[in-house]
């Protein structure tokens, strides 16, 4: 392993990385292989459309979101979830102030720019 996360996250005392208008999120755990970030909307908040390499599955914690996954878009709320396979263009608009648990793998690189000890 190039780097890995501790083992236990206490979120707690953790600050938000401010991402976008609307949208901060905090590392929840990591390695080379996979990652779990936890991502807060305020609403309207927007998660662009993008595309990238790796696998990406999402669970809805709470609040509601219409999420675009290619050409299909669908309102999803709290207890929902959705998968995105690599290289897919999609993205997401918080209907409702909310947040969602996403899980990556391999781990995304361009995230880990802010985190101190990470390289590549």
């Amino acid at each position: 392993m190039k780097f890995e996360s501790n083992l236990f996250i206490e979120t707690a005392g953790m600050e938000w990385e401010q991402v976008a208008p609307g949208m901060k999120r905090k590392f929840m755990g990591y390695n080379d292989e996979i990652m779990m970030v936890q991502v807060h909307f305020d609403k309207g908040g927007i998660g662009a459309r993008h595309k990238h390499r790796h696998s990406q599955t999402t669970y809805v914690v709470n609040g509601k979101f219409e999420v675009t996954i290619g050409n299909e878009t669908k309102i999803l709320s709290g207890g929902d979830g959705f998968y995105i396979p690599p290289e897919i263009e999609h993205g997401a608009l918080c209907l409702e102030e909310g947040m969602l648990i996403d899980v990556f793998s391999p781990i995304r690189e361009d995230f880990m720019a802010g985190i101190s000890g990470y390289t590549k």
